[in-house]
């Protein structure tokens, strides 16, 4: 019975591997990656990255010349502080769309009662925030 169940399966050998097709595919993806690769030749210090320096010694004549300062390096470690709204025109990423146009779409009327719910205090609200506020006060003088 095993017999003729593997009789009537066909076997599928794997084919043998198709040299010129593999190139083609290598080729491919090499034209690709040279496509999106960029040669930077211009190198500085990254100014994302926290700088701790350290001081030299005290009676070096090497450490103890005044150097020049670099414009292009100053400028750049000054927009790496800023924040990514005064950097750049749009968001860079999906996250940062978020919250990316903080201005509000209708001008806030805090006298329309449809949008404005401002906060209410009944007498057991105030009694709770008298409360705590002395047990916080307790806590502070302990």
């Amino acid at each position: 019975m095993a017999q003729a169940a593997a009789a009537g399966q066909k076997t599928k050998e794997k084919e043998p591997i198709n040299i010129v097709h593999q190139n083609a595919i290598l080729c491919e993806t090499i034209k690709k990656e040279n496509k999106t690769q960029k040669l930077y030749t211009n190198y500085s210090i990254n100014p994302f990255k926290k700088m701790y320096t350290l001081t030299g010694k005290p009676n070096s004549l090497h450490d103890s010349a005044d150097g020049e300062e670099d414009d292009h390096f100053l400028r750049i470690i000054k927009r790496s502080y800023q924040e990514p709204v005064k950097k750049f025109e749009f968001p860079q990423t999906e996250a940062q769309e978020v919250g990316w146009y903080y201005t509000p779409l209708l001008p806030q009327d805090r006298e329309d009662r449809r949008l404005h719910f401002p906060r209410q205090n009944s007498e057991i609200t105030k009694y709770m925030d008298a409360a705590w506020r002395q047990k916080e006060q307790q806590e502070n003088l302990q």
